[in-house]
C-alpha cells in the first residue's frame, strides 16, 4: 500500500506559531484567546472533557507553544463558561448557552434564549447494541491500532474515535480513554458537510437552486461583481472572495470566527479578488454565507434552524443530542461548530452512503445530490461540501493508490475529524481525534478503509 504523501485535506483554522508574534502581537493572542476559550468552553460543557487535557491536546497545537504558556483558561460554573487571561488582562471569554453549545462574548452579540431540551433516542439499526463498544475482527482490529497508535518519531495522533459501518452495521469500534459511545465530539470542518444536507432538504423543498445568486444584502451596489456569486459557487468553494483560511492569527478567518460577533457580515465584506467560478480555494467563509442563506430560508431564527434540523435530518437518519453552535447574530456556524457521537456521524455518512436517502426509505436529499457533491471542483479534490477522490488532482490519485477506492468521498475537519464514504463497498468510516500535522493521521485512515474493505468481501 502506498504509505507516502496522503496529505489531510482538513484545514487548521487559526494559528500556529507563524501568526501569533507578527505585526500585532495583541491581535494574535486575542485570537489565541479565542481559540482557546472556545474550545476548552465546547468540550468541557458540551464534551464532558477535562479542560486541561482539552487545552494541552487541542488548543496548544492551534495556537503554538508560546502563546499557550501565555494564556491561562479557566472554568466557571456561574455563570457557566471559560475565561481566559494574558499576562495583564482577561482576552476572551466564552459562555456556554444550553442547547446552543459555546460561543464567544463579543461586542454585538444577540441573546440566545437557553434551551436544555434533550432529544437523545435510541435508534432501531444495526449501530445497536446501544452501549455496548462493538469488538473488530482481527484483521480490522490491527488497522485501528495504527489509527490509534503513535510512531516513533512521528507526531501524535491523539485519535479519539473510530467506527466502522459495512451494510448498515457498525462492525468494529474504538474509543480512547475518557470518550465513548455516546461522547458528543468537535467536528470543525466536517460540519460544513451538514450544511450541505441542509441546503440540500430545502432545495428538495424547492426553498433554493444551487445555481441560484446568493443575493448578499452587501453586494447590491450598481457594478458590484459580487452579486454574481450563486450558491454553488460557495459551495464548491470558488466564490473569487478575498477571505483566506491560513495557519495565521492575521487571516481573515481566524479574525472572522475570533474577533467578529457576525461573521457572515464579516465573510461579505471582503472583496472579490477574481470573478467567481475562477480557481479553488477553501474557506469557512464561503460556508457562514450559505448558513446566513440557510437560516434566511428556513426563518424562526437559530430556534427554528434547531427544529428543522431536527425534525428534517436528525430524527429520520436516527441520530441522538446534536450541538449546533450559532455566532453573535444568530447565524449557524456550520463552517465549524457540530458535535455529535461517532455513532451519530456514521449515521450521517449512511445517508450519503445511500445516496440521499433515511433508512425508512424517505428520501430527504434530491435525487442526484450525492453525485454533484462528490464531484471534483475545477480538478481540485474537493466538490460541494465533501473532499473527494473524484477527478484528476494529485492528491485523489494517492488515496486511491493507497486503498480508497475512486467513488470514495469524505467529510474533513482539521486536525483529523473524517467521516469516509465508500458506496462501492456499503462501507462508513468515522475517525475524529486531534492528531498534528504533516497529514493529520489520513495514511492509516486510508490503510484502514483498505483492510476494512479486504476482511468483508
Amino acid at each position: 500500500m502506498a504509505k507516502k504523501a496522503l496529505i489531510a485535506t482538513g484545514v487548521v483554522i487559526a494559528l500556529g506559531a507563524v501568526g501569533w508574534a507578527v505585526f500585532r502581537p495583541d491581535v494574535a493572542l486575542r485570537v489565541a484567546a479565542g481559540v482557546a476559550a472556545h474550545h476548552v468552553c465546547s468540550m468541557s460543557f458540551v464534551g464532558n472533557q477535562d479542560p486541561r487535557q482539552t487545552y494541552d491536546e487541542l488548543v496548544t497545537p492551534m495556537i503554538g507553544d508560546t502563546a499557550a504558556r501565555l494564556l491561562t483558561p479557566r472554568v466557571t460554573r456561574s455563570p457557566a463558561g471559560v475565561e481566559v487571561s494574558g499576562p495583564f488582562r482577561s482576552l476572551a471569554r466564552a459562555e456556554f448557552i444550553p442547547g446552543y453549545g459555546c460561543r464567544l462574548v463579543l461586542p454585538g452579540n444577540r441573546p440566545l434564549p437557553a434551551d436544555a431540551t434533550s432529544h437523545a433516542m435510541a435508534a432501531a439499526d444495526g449501530f445497536a447494541p446501544a452501549d455496548a463498544v462493538v469488538a473488530a475482527p482481527p484483521a480490522i482490529a490491527a488497522a485501528i491500532d495504527r489509527v490509534f497508535d503513535d510512531a516513533p518519531g512521528k507526531p501524535p495522533k491523539r485519535v479519539k474515535a473510530v467506527v466502522v459501518v459495512k451494510d448498515g452495521r457498525v462492525i468494529a469500534e474504538r474509543y480512547a480513554p475518557g470518550f465513548g459511545v455516546h461522547t458528543p465530539l468537535i467536528s470543525f470542518s466536517v460540519a460544513k458537510s451538514f450544511t450541505n444536507a441542509f441546503l440540500g432538504i430545502v432545495a428538495r423543498k424547492g426553498g433554493l437552486r444551487a445555481d441560484q445568486p446568493v443575493g448578499a444584502p452587501e453586494w447590491k451596489a450598481p457594478g458590484d461583481t459580487r452579486a454574481a456569486i450563486t450558491v454553488e459557487d460557495l459551495m464548491r468553494m470558488r466564490s473569487g472572495l478575498a477571505i483566506e483560511e491560513a495557519e495565521s492569527a492575521f487571516s481573515p478567518v481566524a479574525r472572522m470566527e475570533f474577533l467578529h460577533a457576525d461573521m457572515a457580515g464579516f465573510a461579505a465584506a471582503q472583496p472579490a479578488k477574481e470573478p467567481p467560478g475562477s480557481s479553488f480555494e477553501y474557506t469557512s467563509g464561503n460556508t457562514v454565507l450559505l448558513d446566513r442563506l440557510l437560516g434566511e430560508k428556513v426563518g424562526g431564527g437559530p430556534a427554528g434552524l434547531r427544529a428543522f434540523a431536527r425534525r428534517e435530518l436528525f430524527d429520520p437518519l436516527g441520530m441522538g443530542e446534536v450541538t449546533m453552535e450559532f455566532d453573535g447574530q444568530g447565524t449557524f456556524v456550520g463552517s465549524t461548530y457540530v458535535y455529535a457521537s461517532a455513532r451519530d456521524y456514521a449515521r450521517f455518512g449512511m445517508l450519503y452512503l445511500r445516496d440521499g436517502i433515511a433508512p425508512d426509505g424517505t428520501r430527504l436529499l434530491p435525487e442526484g445530490w450525492v453525485g454533484w457533491s462528490r464531484t471534483s471542483t475545477l480538478g481540485a479534490p474537493y466538490g460541494a461540501g465533501f473532499w473527494t477522490n473524484d477527478g484528476p488532482s494529485d492528491l485523489a490519485r494517492r488515496r486511491v493508490a493507497g486503498g480508497f477506492p475512486k467513488d470514495g468521498f469524505f467529510a474533513s475537519g482539521t486536525m483529523g475529524q473524517r467521516i469516509y464514504v465508500v458506496p462501492s463497498e456499503h462501507l462508513v468510516v468515522v475517525r475524529f481525534g486531534y492528531s498534528a500535522p504533516p497529514d493529520y493521521g489520513i495514511v492509516d485512515d486510508v490503510g484502514l478503509i483498505e483492510a476494512a474493505i479486504a476482511a468483508t468481501r
